[in-house]
């Protein structure tokens, strides 16, 4: 159901994710991901219960660094698509409530594997008083170089990631295509039923 450039996505971006969670007052998009990017890997190294694999800390820690700093129902909304319209709201809480669970236990299966990388951030078009913006960087460690693309949106004095994108494929819209061939072939309630199955399945496992 999800291509293994998501995996990728997850294996080489949980990094700026997780930057995301730390405070982006009166900072420009760009300097903050900079900036909080570092602490993160510091983080990341001193922490032997992660490195070891240690799940309960690592859904905890992504839960409270990156989700709260993502706009959720933007992004599910537009993983969703044109369908999100049609969904009653009680759907569209039960398919963001699905949505998060899958992302933040993906993030947290890839979370250990983050050890030496570096971001490198390409010079931003646009201005940080922008609404909306993109930040480009590039993730650097073993292998070649891996392109990631942020879109980031502003609200208030903070900023908010609502997409990323890892070669040239953005990850909403990768998501968007895999979930409108389920809703087409079992309706927006069969898609709420293969998330709650997939994450069931990944709650067992772990």
């Amino acid at each position: 159901m999800f291509s293994r450039r998501v995996a990728l996505f997850i294996s080489t971006s949980l990094l700026l994710l997780a930057a995301a969670g730390v405070r982006a007052e009166a900072q420009a998009p760009d300097a903050l991901i900079k900036q909080v990017s570092t602490d993160v890997i510091d983080s990341i190294k001193a922490d032997k219960s992660i490195k070891s694999g240690d799940l309960p800390k690592i859904i905890a820690l992504v839960d409270a660094k990156v989700m709260p700093h993502v706009n959720f129902q933007r992004m599910t909304s537009s993983a969703v698509g044109r369908y999100w319209r049609q969904a009653t709201p009680e759907q569209q809480k039960r398919l963001q409530d699905e949505f998060k669970i899958l992302l933040v236990r993906t993030y947290s299966g890839a979370l250990a594997q983050v050890k030496d990388q570096t971001v490198q951030l390409k010079p931003m078009r646009g201005s940080a008083a922008d609404p909306e913006v993109v930040v480009k960087t590039e993730v650097r460690g073993q292998g070649d170089p891996i392109q990631l693309d942020y879109r980031l949106e502003k609200a208030g004095d903070t900023w908010k990631i609502y997409d990323v994108n890892v070669l040239g494929v953005w990850l909403v819209e990768n998501y968007r295509n895999s979930f409108a061939q389920e809703i087409g072939s079992n309706g927006i309630d069969g898609l709420i039923a293969k998330l709650a199955e997939r994450n069931k399945s990944a709650g067992a496992r772990s």
